[in-house]
């Protein structure tokens, strides 16, 4: 019980002088993982650069794992760092290392997800209106949630019933562009999102008619989102102000 009361001052006391010390190290590796990972995507890198990178990336790596250990040692419950954002950040930036070196599958680089780990500089720093902010944020996700929830379902079903109408007026003008509804949520998505990049469009009347309808409710749909946190962060400061 000694042991793991050291742990945790080690790992997230940053009022002792070795739990700074753990934080900036963590923080130090945080940011040569992204810069080495910027570095990885320079083209005509020499063989012994990329050597350097791989065995860079292994030494960062396990000491991230041995962190994510300590983290998972001193939480109680575990789950409560396994469940949470930081545990999920964790595990996202150094899962596809041992994914691709024991089944050697590639993919996604989920590498770059580490960057937000950089937020723990706040805590480091102790910058309380920093922290205040980020409760506010976690409160107001809360608040909110049914209803974040809620949108996401109907965005999903939106998108589906977009894509499989454009497919239905589209396919037999344009079989390349709208060769199945699969293929045609990539339209959907730039059409809901209103971006409309331009590269797949109806030329079919009902297809135009029909996006005309889709971009209208895509106008509402991304000004949801926006609504819902700035009311739930409204809130948020009220209960705070409250409670002073």
């Amino acid at each position: 019980m000694i042991k793991k009361e050291k742990t945790r001052r080690l790992v997230e006391d940053t009022d002792t002088r070795s739990g700074r010390i753990f934080d900036w190290i963590i923080l130090g590796l945080i940011i040569y993982s992204i810069i080495t990972l910027t570095i990885e995507s320079f083209p005509n890198l020499s063989p012994d650069t990329r050597a350097f990178l791989w065995y860079s990336e292994i030494f960062v790596t396990i000491l991230f794992t041995i962190e994510y250990g300590l983290r998972t040692y001193i939480a109680e419950p575990k789950t409560s760092y396994i469940f949470s954002w930081g545990g999920f950040i964790d595990i996202l930036a150094i899962s596809p290392f041992y994914i691709t070196l024991v089944l050697g599958l590639g993919g996604v680089d989920l590498r770059a997800a580490r960057a937000f780990r950089l937020l723990r500089i706040l805590r480091l720093l102790k910058i309380g209106r920093y922290n205040k902010a980020m409760a506010r944020f976690s409160r107001a996700y809360e608040i909110a949630k049914e209803e974040i929830v809620l949108y996401l379902m109907l965005s999903a079903i939106l998108l589906f019933v977009s894509a499989t109408g454009i497919y239905y007026f589209e396919n037999s003008a344009q079989p390349e562009a709208f060769k199945s509804i699969v293929h045609s949520l990539w339209w959907a998505v730039a059409t809901l999102s209103t971006v409309g990049y331009g590269d797949i469009y109806p030329i079919t009347l009902g297809g135009k008619l029909f996006t005309s309808f889709v971009i209208i409710v895509g106008i509402g749909i991304v000004a949801v989102p926006s609504g819902l946190m700035a009311s739930a962060l409204n809130k948020a400061r009220s209960e705070e102000n409250s409670e002073k």
